[in-house]
């Protein structure tokens, strides 16, 4: 049985491959497995689906199902994907407009019975839940490039470059350079939808916790982060820009993935003469008065600790 039909429901079960339901701008075929999301190409289609193509959607992915009414006699069917199992969700991090959710199959009204039938026979087989450990759906495959307004992004799979253009950098990125980033000097990525007020696509270094610290200084603003490029009048567009920043995003993550877990080295126990000679001296600075009390008695118990 067929969703693309005039919604005759066959009983099935969902072990049956090859079940394809069809919607405005895509169609969901439904494996034994997973789910394969393929977007229209047409003029109306969004940009953002064109670009992505297909995508497989594995059921330990997704966190639950949905199906709610719609606008102007539709029904849409949505599958809600696990937090961290998808890096274009978590790039995007819920700046997305509903009608660029990538998850969201909008039908004809008429069709509700049938996308019900899906959306209970989805539920069933649905067994993970929380955050994941890893991304399940697959990011957009490198290379991949956007122009920005200030330069031009590029991404190999290893290392994000920077070109900055004649017209739209300014004078702290000209003097910082083209730039090139290895995937493993980065701990993650920032991205501002275009569509927003100021929007901007942001590279975060590996340290960026520390960096994060009230000591630390302040963030400078994108537009004078060499680590950063900006969006705005046309430029980095969400299609271009979002795909990028999630392969960036999923590169990051395998990586750390990958990097071997550091051995914590246990410190070397000192010469128990050398530390009764530091004693000895710290006791004759005490009783020389230049060194208090609570001082020698906190310095004390610091070098016996190191026996």
């Amino acid at each position: 049985m067929h969703g693309e039909g005039t919604g005759r429901l066959v009983p099935h079960t969902m072990s049956r491959m090859g079940d394809v339901l069809a919607g405005f701008h895509a169609a969901w075929e439904f494996e034994s497995d997973s789910v394969l999301i393929r977007y229209e190409r047409g003029i109306r289609t969004p940009k953002l689906f064109q670009a992505l193509g297909e995508r497989r959607v594995p059921l330990e992915a997704i966190a639950g199902v949905t199906l709610t009414p719609g606008r102007r006699g539709t029904v849409v069917l949505r599958v809600e994907p696990r937090a961290g199992a998808d890096p274009l969700i978590e790039a995007a991090a819920g700046q997305l407009k509903e009608s660029g959710d990538p998850y969201r199959l909008v039908l004809p009204a008429e069709r509700e019975t049938l996308a019900e039938y899906y959306a209970d026979e989805l539920r069933a087989l649905l067994t993970e839940s929380g955050k994941t450990e890893r991304y399940l759906v697959a990011p957009p495959e490198a290379p991949l490039h956007f122009k920005a307004y200030d330069g031009k992004a590029s991404f190999d799979g290893t290392a994000v470059s920077f070109r900055w253009s004649w017209t739209g950098a300014s004078s702290a990125k000209w003097k910082a350079g083209d730039q090139s980033f290895p995937v493993a000097d980065l701990g993650g990525v920032e991205w501002r939808s275009p569509e927003m007020f100021e929007g901007y696509l942001r590279l975060l270094p590996r340290d960026a916790e520390a960096a994060a610290a009230p000591a630390a200084p302040a963030v400078p603003q994108a537009d004078q982060d060499p680590a950063a490029v900006v969006f705005g009048l046309g430029y980095g567009p969400v299609h271009e820009s979002l795909p990028f920043a999630a392969a960036v995003l999923a590169a990051v993550r395998e990586r750390s993935a990958s990097a071997p877990v550091p051995v914590p080295v246990p410190a070397p126990r000192r010469d128990p003469a050398d530390i009764a000679e530091r004693i000895r001296h710290l006791g004759e600075l005490h009783q020389q008065g230049l060194v208090t009390d609570e001082e020698f008695s906190s310095k004390k118990a610091e070098l016996l600790a190191e026996l």
